[in-house]
């Protein structure tokens, strides 16, 4: 089933903060954000076994708990085990994402996306999440930023396992839908130049965002909507940057990229526009777009969320921000209602 007819609605929850990142999170107050994003309305949950090696997944299942299954969608991710046994949270080698999760459990993580792994990290995600089935599964980081130079071979080894494996269990109807969820356009290009096996769709994070869209849109919009397949946007935000925070990708955030961000929040700012509205009214406009999944870790960002979907923005507003060489000439931009 494709990706776009699954999800309930154009906003879902991403999980990873509640796997730690960046600071430790209080138990009662990553349930409490699950809590206020069950009470907006939002029915998309995503998560991964590497958000805080489980800890996401175990939070999220938590918060769930008692809801009735079938009114929510769930998806997490394969490509990483987590075992029982302890390791040193700091000598991980995370890729361009060291540290990210240092806050999470110290459980050993390995990768592994062979047929095998991917039966027992979905089993394993089962558990923590306390749930019966999963919709979407989604392999997990199969690109350069995690892997380098070895990233091809990491996705040859997911081609013959994890690809295989999902396209047969969605097959089955063990779960609805599988695809990538990277943040980089590559392995998604890849993946659609194969003629088998046959995704659903796809979830990439900050390549389709206001600070970062160009290769995305020159790249994999066009593919993606060739197959009549969609994205779900994760990392709207830019990792905070976009509003605010010290981080882009993960790490602290560049000049150039906050100069850009300057220049954003001066012409949001003149129209009295929140950053959160431009940034997901931004990547929403794109018809291969079906949902955006925020991160959140404090109740109070929910509300912040559904109050920037909703919140007017002027055409001329997004007619200065392609003026001003901000926005890439070829990308949709949202139309007043």
């Amino acid at each position: 089933m494709a990706l776009k007819d699954i999800l309930p609605g154009k906003l879902g929850f991403g999980a990873a903060p509640l796997g730690n990142m960046f600071r430790d999170i209080p138990e009662q107050e990553a349930l409490a954000t699950v809590n206020a994003a069950w009470e907006d309305g939002i029915r998309y949950f995503d998560t991964a076994p590497f958000y805080g090696a489980g800890l996401a997944e175990i939070r999220i299942g938590a918060a769930l708990a008692g809801r009735n299954r079938s009114d929510y969608v769930l998806s997490t991710k394969v490509g990483r085990l987590i075992l029982d046994e302890i390791e040193d949270v700091d000598a991980r080698d995370l890729g361009e994402k060291g540290g990210v999760f240092r806050h999470g459990r110290p459980n050993r993580i390995v990768n592994d996306y062979s047929r095998d792994g991917t039966l027992r990290s979905i089993e394993d995600s089962l558990k923590r999440l306390a749930t019966s089935h999963i919709d979407v599964v989604f392999v997990h980081d199969v690109a350069q930023d995690f892997y380098g130079d070895e990233w091809l071979s990491v996705f040859e080894s997911a081609r013959k396992g994890a690809f295989r494996t999902l396209d047969r269990l969605r097959d089955e109807g063990v779960i609805k839908a599988w695809g990538l969820g990277v943040n980089r356009v590559e392995p998604i290009e890849l993946l659609l130049a194969l003629e088998e096996p046959r995704p659903d769709g796809f979830l990439l994070a900050g390549r389709y965002t206001l600070l970062d869209h160009a290769t995305a849109l020159q790249r994999v919009m066009p593919v993606v909507a060739e197959h009549e397949l969609a994205i779900v946007v994760g990392g709207p935000y830019s990792s905070g940057a976009l509003v605010g925070g010290p981080n882009f990708e993960y790490a602290p955030a560049p000049p150039e990229i906050l100069t850009k961000v300057a220049r954003i929040k001066a012409i949001a700012d003149r129209y009295r526009i929140s950053m959160k509205a431009a940034g997901l009214q931004f990547a929403l406009a794109n018809p291969v777009v079906a949902a955006v999944i925020p991160g959140a870790s404090r109740p109070g960002r929910i509300a912040e969320d559904r109050a920037a979907l909703q919140e007017a923005i002027p055409a001329d507003f997004w007619r200065e921000l392609r003026s001003e060489g901000l926005v890439s000439p070829a990308a949709p931009l949202p139309s007043p209602d």
